[in-house]
């Protein structure tokens, strides 16, 4: 005779927070000491976490991010926070690039930027999104 298994723990569900969680208010800029000279500017982590809107299990994304300036760089540190204020919030993988690049446009005006989302692989799936605004 086969013993059955308890399977009621699988169907939990973690709190997420909200999107309105994310915390675009805390991004700063600083000047661009070179207006009209074209740099790009690469920055990237390895330490981004949201939260999958139904179960609340964290997803893990390399994040990077290329712009070049018009007359405001990001600082650096209000980056870090901004990015960190995801860390609870229920929000779809492909939905995190756009809100991203939303939020860094509007703070800094650049010239042209991408934000790269690179998630770890779940369940077998990996997925990478990419999102571009102005011309390069």
């Amino acid at each position: 005779m086969r013993k059955k298994i308890k399977l009621s723990g699988l169907d939990r569900r973690y709190d997420v927070e909200k999107i309105e969680r994310i915390d675009k208010t805390v991004l700063t800029t600083l000047q661009y000491e070179y207006p009209g000279k074209d740099i790009v500017v690469n920055i990237d982590t390895d330490e981004f976490t949201a939260v999958c809107p139904f179960s609340g299990l964290a997803d893990f994304a390399m994040i990077k991010i290329d712009y070049i300036p018009k007359k405001k760089i990001i600082e650096l540190r209000s980056l870090k926070y901004y990015l960190q204020s995801y860390r609870n919030v229920g929000i779809y993988q492909e939905h995190v690039a756009n809100r991203i690049l939303n939020d860094l446009v509007q703070c800094c005006r650049p010239k042209w930027m991408q934000v790269i989302t690179d998630y770890k692989v779940r369940g077998g799936i990996h997925t990478v999104a990419t999102v571009e605004w102005g011309k390069k």
